[in-house]
């Protein structure tokens, strides 16, 4: 397709990957598209396979080396991680159906044995019933209301009366509504701070948008981070990828992107032109303002770029500890150097959270020091990070919106400006933060339809093999 040279393999996915051009093609030449698909994260590769359905050229750009932006599966100590988004389930229906539709297989993770909580005295030993029932006891109030100013979390502006008063809360602003006492609130921030990073950045409206698309319950809220893809998210990506046959260009990434006379021009770093009739944007919200529009983005799509969507600070570990060897879930207020950790299978690495930048990730002593601070026994023997902010083509984590986001930006930003396109997790009506967020709106923006239903009703396990577990002994730990 576009008499394009092939040069070698993406990685992971067996298909061609097309030749950097050594000058830049004309305008109109031979790399002219359908459409360019910037991003071949999960959402790029749903749009591209889509637009491929209708029988469009398409071109997909990528700027790292690799395929899955925000999804990455790697291996830590011969032991399969997912550096980025990693849990699904059958509440979120975009990426449920994917996994359907390419047969994948479903694990479930084992789950704590003992979860550790903070109490204004230390840490405290609990059962994972007892812990979470309580946990559900604090949140529910957190969320009074839901039912009527999300009544369908898929249309989050259905009742823009109710929102946009709400839209000024931060995180904190609830919990200070709330005045929880010290020993709950401690209880609380593990979560608010995670996601809000710190909590007076959140906005109440997105916790609350996925206490909706949960069920408006703290059972699904909790353990809506259950199963995985046994094969990593990876397999998914790949599949898409496979299904949907793109021109893909890795290492690609982009510079500039003109609307000129009808047509988009897409001009990449290393000063490769290509052209096409709309150009399909990919990539994290945060990345907009580190790529030339012209004519400039509206004043909307600015804002969003400059005050940012994805998680600032959220850094996501994998730990081999020697102690405890044990299948455990702690959590710690968000003034601790870890907000959560917790090793969810047997003879695993711990998963870990941090939003403290003053943690130096790169000194062995400090990172051991600061587990110890929740599990005094802990002996560190190594341990690989993630930062996603520190990622240039990422500049922060999963999408957590700020406080009047929703309703002054959110819904300005998802829409076409021109010839170009928005899609991505970021951009989401429904799960936004979360890969089940990216699919639906790579189908919104390729024009297919999008599956929204209610939550309240039982998930649709769409005939794949899922094991049987306790939602009430899981805690969902992150986004995407």
């Amino acid at each position: 397709m576009g008499g394009l040279a092939i040069a070698g393999t993406a990685l992971g996915a067996g298909l061609p990957v097309l030749a950097d051009a050594s000058e830049d093609a004309d305008f109109t030449g031979r790399q002219s598209y359908d459409t360019i698909v910037v991003g071949a994260g999960l959402a790029g590769l749903i749009a591209a396979r889509e637009l491929r359905a209708k029988g469009r050229r398409v071109l997909v750009l990528e700027a790292r080396d690799r395929i899955g932006g925000r999804t990455w599966t790697d291996t830590f100590n011969d032991y399969q991680i997912e550096r980025g988004g990693a849990w699904v389930d059958p509440k979120q229906p975009h990426i449920w159906r994917e996994i359907s539709r390419y047969n994948l297989k479903i694990v479930a993770d084992a789950g704590p044995e003992r979860v550790l909580m903070p109490t204004t005295s230390g840490f405290a030993e609990y059962d994972p019933v007892t812990a979470y029932t309580r946990q559900g006891e604090l949140f529910t109030p957190f969320f009074d209301g839901s039912r009527d100013y999300f009544p369908k979390p898929y249309q989050p502006f259905t009742r823009e009366d109710l929102i946009k008063p709400l839209d000024r809360l931060s995180l904190r602003d609830r919990l200070d509504q709330l005045a929880y006492s010290p020993e709950d609130e401690i209880r609380m921030t593990s979560t608010t701070g995670l996601y809000g990073a710190p909590t007076s950045r959140g906005s109440l409206l997105e916790l609350a948008q996925w206490w909706a698309l949960a069920g408006w319950n703290y059972e699904g809220f909790s353990g809506i981070n259950t199963y995985r893809m046994e094969q990593g998210t990876i397999a998914l990506a790949n599949a898409i990828l496979a299904d949907g046959k793109p021109d893909l260009k890795l290492k690609s990434p982009v510079a500039s992107v003109t609307q000129q006379n009808g047509q988009v021009k897409v001009v990449t770093r290393a000063g490769v032109t290509y052209s096409a009739a709309e150009v399909v944007m990919a990539v994290p919200v945060n990345v907009w303002k580190k790529i030339t529009f012209n004519p400039v983005l509206p004043q909307a799509y600015r804002d969003a770029t400059t005050q940012g969507y994805g998680v600032p600070r959220q850094k996501k570990l994998w730990l081999d500890l020697a102690t405890p060897s044990d299948r455990f879930i702690a959590e710690a207020p968000e003034d601790h150097p870890f907000v959560i950790l917790g090793r969810l299978n047997e003879n695993a690495p711990v998963v870990a959270f941090t939003i403290d930048n003053t943690l130096d990730l790169g000194n062995h002593a400090q990172v051991e020091s600061a587990v110890q601070r929740i599990l005094p026994s802990a002996k560190l023997r190594s341990y690989t990070v993630c930062d996603w902010q520190a990622d240039q083509f990422s500049l922060g984590g999963p999408a957590f919106r700020q406080p009047s986001q929703l309703t002054k930006l959110h819904r300005a930003i998802s829409q076409p400006f021109g010839k170009v396109k928005f899609c991505g997790d970021d951009v989401a009506l429904g799960w936004s933060g979360y890969m089940d967020g990216a699919i639906e709106s790579g189908l919104r923006v390729a024009g297919s339809p999008t599956l929204s239903p209610s939550p309240s009703t039982a998930p649709n396990t769409r005939g794949l093999a899922v094991p049987n577990v306790d939602r009430r002994i899981y805690r969902s730990m992150v986004g995407l």
